[in-house]
Parts: C-alpha cells; structure tokens; sequence
C-alpha cells in the first residue's frame, strides 16, 4: 500500500506522528541492554541516535543520554535516544559472508543510510483525543528475541517486506522473502505502546510493557489493559537492506534457498529484534506528542528542532570492538 502521499496530504488539526531517519553512528558487537559491560556482546549492531552509546549505558532515571550526548544523527536534533538491530548479511554458495548495506527510506531528509524511525499516537489519521505521556528519562525496551526459532514465536509487530520499489508497501511477512527483491528487504520493528506507569525497564526488557498490536501495523489494537495502562507512544523502525546487490541466484545457496541471515546466525528472519533507550531532550518528545504536526513538519521548532544532512551524517562514535565486520568473512563475526 502506498500510504506515504496518503499521510503526507491529510491536514486534520488532530494529526500527530513523527517519521524521521537516522543515520547509522555504529556497526560492532556491543548491546548495552542484553549484555551490559560485554566487549564483544554476542552478535554485530547497526545502531543509530545519539553519541552517548557505550557497552554499559547504565539504568535509572538519573542515566539520562540526553544529558551526556554531544551529537546525535537523527533529524531532530533534541533525540539522543539510541536504536539498534541486528545486521544482516548475505551468505554466498561458497560460505563466505558479506553485510548487506543499509540505504536510507523515501521522503527523508539528511539521512544517507541507518533507520526510519516512527512516534504514532493512534494512527496516521487521528492522535484519538487521548493522552500520550513521551517515555521519562532512563526508560528502556526491547521487542524480539534472538532466540526465537519458530513462527509461531514471533511476536505481532516484526515483519519483513520484498520492496518493488522504496515506495510500496504489504505483503508483509514473518520470515525473510524467498525470493530476490527488486528494491531490497525492509525488516520493520513495532514496539508496544502500553507502560505499566513505574519501571523504567525490567529483566527482561520487556515486561514493564504490553502491546495490544494485533496486525503489526501503525494503528493501534485496543485500549491499555489495567496492568499497563498508561498510553505510550507507539515507536517503530523500518530499515532497508540493499539487498539488490546479491539478486544474483548464481551465489544463492545450491538448494535455492534464500541466502540472508542474522548476524546471530539466524536464517528464517524469526528471530528478528529491536532495542530502545529513550533520550530526547527535555520534554521535547512530549511536546511533539502533545501537537498537531505530521513527519518532518515537527522540525524547525514546529515545534521540535531539526538539523540539517551533514550533522545528521557527521556524528559517529568511534569502535570499541576491534574486527572485521566488513568484506567478505569465512565466518559471522559471532562465531569468530
């Protein structure tokens, strides 16, 4: 469904969604949420946001990134909060391996590579003239795990799309596209939108939360339950792996399987996930919640700031983990 023109042409006053990109600051093995304090973690990152990213990034309220970032590669300049995914690489007949680049999304601005990434309060529609309290400082999340191994484990929310263009979108599924994409694979993240209002996080990362996304779309599945009632906003990513460079069945696995995997060595897609450690700055995030402005719009202090390309694409931080994670591996970096 092309609903970018869709959202872009609505002008109701109670319009309220951010969709913005972020450049890539880092790909390594380091996961400060699953693994705090492990240099390597298990598996390669490609992470986007602000420069406060470190292999701790401790918890609590008082670890606000906002405060402690110095730059940040998303479009608005006030979000130091910090994404990351795992990376995918593509597995040739002969048993090498490649990462597959990221390109940056359609109707974006400043980005060169790294995620898309969504606030929605209801839909792209309506807010629904409901309160949606911003995540508080220290807040964390993840949606996924690395060791799911079956579809039926997949939970609602993480899907895959075979692009035939950047532009279109359905036909989603919950396992990697079997077949050459013409315009890449979108691997796409929905986050659960309902906090049970007192922990910032949790063992697990994701207890303190409940989704009530029943379609894995922008639109929400229901009201919060008792346990977790108060109304966050609902965040996603979409990022788009250029996945046109290896269309060439000729390198594709001697079976015709399709030849992609996670960086953890998962090759169904079921194990997909995503990571999230809030940091905008301020009650900058609450205010975009609480306003009437669509995608980019926001920018320019309407009424979040905004930056331009080069410093979105200019903030990086330099590599703790020290190896090859490019070129072409006899082994995913995991298994190194």
């Amino acid at each position: 469904m092309r609903w970018f023109s869709l959202a872009l042409a609505l002008v109701a006053p109670s319009q309220a969604a951010l969709r913005f990109g972020c450049s890539t600051i880092s790909i390594q093995r380091l996961d400060p949420l699953v693994e705090p304090g492990h240099i390597p973690s298990a598996h390669v990152h490609q992470i986007v946001g602000g420069n406060a990213f470190n292999a701790t990034m401790s918890s609590g309220q008082n670890n606000n990134i906002a405060e402690t970032a110095t730059c940040t590669s998303c479009f608005f300049s006030e979000d130091f909060s910090n994404y990351w995914t795992a990376v995918m690489y593509f597995k040739a007949r002969n048993g090498t391996y490649k990462r597959v680049p990221i390109v940056a999304n359609s109707q974006l601005e400043g980005s060169t590579d790294g995620m898309t990434i969504y606030y929605t309060q209801k839909d792209f529609n309506s807010n629904g003239n409901a309160k949606i309290t911003a995540f508080p400082p220290g807040f964390r999340m993840t949606v996924g795990s690395p060791a799911t191994t079956s579809k039926s484990g997949v939970v609602k929310g993480l899907s895959y799309t075979c692009l035939q263009t950047i532009n279109t979108r359905g036909s989603e599924t919950q396992e990697f596209p079997t077949k050459a994409c013409p315009a890449g694979i979108m691997a796409i993240h929905h986050f659960p939108a309902c906090w049970d209002g007192k922990n910032l996080d949790s063992p697990d990362h994701q207890s303190h939360m409940y989704s009530t996304t029943k379609t894995g779309t922008f639109v929400e599945a229901g009201p919060c339950p008792a346990s977790h009632p108060v109304r966050m906003p609902q965040l996603a990513y979409e990022t788009i792996w250029d996945t046109t460079k290896f269309n060439d069945k000729s390198q594709w696995p001697a079976d015709g399987s399709q030849p992609f995997v996670w960086s953890m060595g998962d090759r169904t897609g079921y194990a997909t996930h995503g990571d999230y450690v809030f940091g905008w700055k301020g009650d900058s995030l609450q205010r975009a919640m609480d306003s009437s402005c669509m995608f980019q719009a926001c920018g320019n202090g309407k009424p979040l700031l905004s930056q331009n390309a080069a410093a979105i694409n200019k903030c990086k931080i330099k590599p703790t983990v020290n190896e090859d994670t490019e070129g072409w591996l006899t082994e995913l970096p995991s298994a190194m």
